[in-house]
């Protein structure tokens, strides 16, 4: 895999195996997707698929670069990145924001000609059901309230002064970026999509989920967590992980 500041490969793939890119979540990074590279590799096989994350610019390792707080300016540099790596099967996983930030990959992937195998998007709204909001305009503790509803963040940030005062500008940037993003109208993706939903999501509710059939033409597969909230992919990895390697499968909607 080429070097580039916008990708990590968290684990390796056989041989001839497809790759997965996958896409963090507001204020999230490329470790949000270390379960699922173990949970790829041990369902995997002689078939496990490389795992490439996604790197935002002013975060983490990059924090000395400029934060960018547009969605599609954050596809765009992402697209640049990915577009030499189309070589193989590509499938991309996006996250709530990370979701959004996939579907404008996908996007410019398929005007330049390249339709990957499949865009598997979680706890995400369809592009079209984006409602904007107002979380980037609040406060330091209106920010906060929201970070703990949402529970996308570990709780011990929260009670480091220093560490969260790093980590509030990046989330405010993120929130801004979801908040600010308007679907520009367009053909429905050629990509197969697979939208999988936590039925106890706060945020995304089962219908938002199932919107995303309308974006693409290719099969639509829709999967509900029960009991899951908007971070439902994290009790199930290894779910998650059977969804990235059953491409074969028939199209089924179901509940787990």
């Amino acid at each position: 895999m080429a070097c580039s500041p916008w990708l990590r490969r968290l684990a390796p793939g056989a041989a001839g195996a497809g790759r997965v890119v996958c896409f963090p979540h507001a204020g999230g990074g490329a470790r949000a997707y270390r379960p699922l590279a173990r949970a790829l590799a041990a369902a995997g096989g002689g078939a496990r698929p490389e795992v490439v994350a996604v790197r935002y610019p002013g975060r983490h390792d990059r924090v000395a670069e400029r934060r960018i707080e547009d969605l599609a300016a954050l596809a765009a540099g992402a697209y640049q990145a990915l577009a030499p790596l189309t070589g193989r099967p590509l499938t991309l996983l996006g996250h709530s924001m990370g979701a959004l930030v996939g579907y404008e990959v996908v996007r410019l992937l398929e005007h330049a000609g390249q339709v990957p195998d499949r865009l598997v998007v979680s706890s995400a709204w369809a592009p079209s059901r984006v409602r904007g909001g107002t979380v980037h305009l609040r406060d330091d503790a209106g920010l906060i309230e929201e970070i703990r509803r949402t529970q996308g963040t570990d709780p011990r940030l929260l009670e480091h002064p220093e560490l969260l005062a790093m980590a509030l500008p990046v989330m405010r940037g993120d929130y801004k970026a979801v908040e600010t993003y308007r679907h520009r109208p367009g053909p429905p993706l050629r990509t197969p999509v697979t939208a999988l939903v936590g039925d106890a999501d706060p945020l995304v509710t089962v219908e938002d989920a199932a919107a995303w059939r309308a974006h693409t033409a290719g099969e639509f597969r829709l999967r509900i967590f029960r009991g899951g909230d908007h971070f439902a992919l994290r009790a199930h990895w290894p779910e998650v992980a059977e969804h990235l390697t059953e491409a074969a499968r028939p199209a089924v909607s179901h509940r787990q």
